[in-house]
């Protein structure tokens, strides 16, 4: 384990035990029976908000542009380590999470499809700064700013390698999760990014216990597995990948020409950098254009498999949906002959409202995941499909070069390259 690494341990324990210790006075004050306190009107909150949202936005950008800073120009792994260590106090425990980039995928997706939805500016800033700074230089926002890639962190002592099936296959998960978190948001289900956040719950002390275990376990695969949640759940770290593979300026492993030397094979560890491979003979023209034409025709067929399989899936999806599982709860009471009525239902039938009113709601919004499973399901196949389309062509490396999709920007590999200048 690194000193660094060992500071920010103690750092991040010392803001746990404050903040704790914050939420311990904040919930049970002291009472006072006698003074006659009379707690005064509160004047302006709303400008008041305006400003801590503008403090907020200030901070990302600030700390994006040092650590973007730190990556390309300084090159330095400890700076950036600093960098993540501030937001993880800042975004992390002050913030408690929240503004978070990665859960504003589903504000942007309800104000795209709900007209009854206004996003609030901060929300949209938050989802849209980190993409534009990849663009231009990568993806620093994982780099330094993102209080969970911060957390993860701090708890790899020992990461291992995974093997290569491994990881493809764990690497489509992030792309379910984000098509799963659009499709509940655009049909107004759920916030399940929010939801299911592990760390979220540790940052505001308050999750229930089946998320801090799924926390714990996380953290504890962290020691082995270099930032899981980043690699194989995170939905914003998708987009980032897109984005980042056609970014202006990029960490580079040597500042100049390779020397060959190896020493930075083996020292990323999300298995971010591309090794130069033997030279293969060229393949001929006729090669290429049938790899080609296999790709154009086999995409499709994944779209459209992938489609129909989510289509099938519609309604089990659409269970999630409080009006739909309401809906089949009153529609077919023999299914909850042993188990009580629900809240929900007994709320509903108190209120008057006809079910017939409710089946058409129900149908609506069935009819909605039907179209949703559809898109849901083609954007995993396109997924399959072109990671399969990739592995088809390869491009002949003589340096070693990260991955620009794959790649945190943390800096770690410049560390192992001996050349400085």
């Amino acid at each position: 384990m690194k000193k660094h690494q060992i500071t920010g341990l103690i750092v991040f324990f010392l803001l746990l035990g404050w903040h704790v210790a914050a939420q311990v006075i904040q919930r049970f004050p002291r009472p006072d029976f006698e003074s006659g306190y009379v707690t005064p009107e509160t004047l302006q909150p709303g400008a008041r908000a305006g400003f801590l949202e503008l403090v907020d936005l200030l901070v990302l950008i600030a700390a994006i542009s040092v650590t973007s800073w730190a990556v390309l120009k300084r090159r330095s792994r400890l700076l950036v380590f600093w960098i993540s260590m501030f937001s993880l106090a800042y975004f992390g425990f002050y913030r408690e999470g929240c503004v978070c980039s990665i859960g504003s995928i589903q504000n942007v997706t309800l104000a795209i499809f709900s007209g009854g939805y206004r996003i609030p500016l901060t929300v949209l800033a938050f989802f849209l700064i980190p993409l534009v700074f990849t663009l231009a230089f990568g993806r620093t926002f994982c780099a330094g700013v993102c209080p969970f890639g911060a957390l993860q962190d701090l708890v790899s002592f020992k990461p291992l390698k995974l093997d290569y099936r491994i990881n493809a296959a764990l690497d489509i998960i992030p792309y379910l999760y984000l098509g799963l978190a659009v499709l509940y948001a655009a049909t107004g289900t759920d916030f399940i990014i929010c939801r299911y956040d592990p760390f979220v719950g540790i940052f505001r002390i308050n999750a229930t216990v089946g998320m801090f275990v799924f926390a714990g376990i996380l953290l504890l695969s962290g020691i082995f597995i270099a930032r899981p949640y980043c690699r194989f759940l995170c939905p914003y770290g998708v987009i980032l990948n897109w984005i980042s593979r056609f970014s202006w300026k990029h960490l580079t492993i040597t500042p100049s020409v390779c020397v060959q030397c190896r020493l930075c094979e083996d020292s990323c560890p999300y298995e971010a950098i591309v090794k130069p491979g033997p030279w293969k003979n060229p393949e001929s023209r006729r090669t290429m254009v049938r790899k080609f034409l296999s790709g154009v025709v086999l995409i499709p067929v994944f779209i459209f498999l992938g489609g129909w399989t989510g289509s099938l899936l519609h309604e089990s999806l659409a269970r999630v949906n409080g009006k739909v599982r309401l809906a089949e709860e009153l529609l077919y009471p023999a299914k909850r002959l042993q188990s009580p009525e629900t809240k929900e239902l007994i709320a509903f039938k108190a209120s008057g409202k006809p079910a017939q009113e409710l089946y058409v709601e129900a149908t609506e919004i069935l009819n909605r995941f039907y179209t949703g499973g559809w898109i849901l399901g083609g954007f995993i196949g396109l997924a399959i499909g072109a990671f399969l389309l990739g592995k088809l062509f390869s491009r002949h490396r003589t340096d070693y070069e990260p991955n620009r999709g794959a790649c945190f920007s943390c800096a770690r590999c410049i560390d192992y390259c001996p050349v400085q200048s």
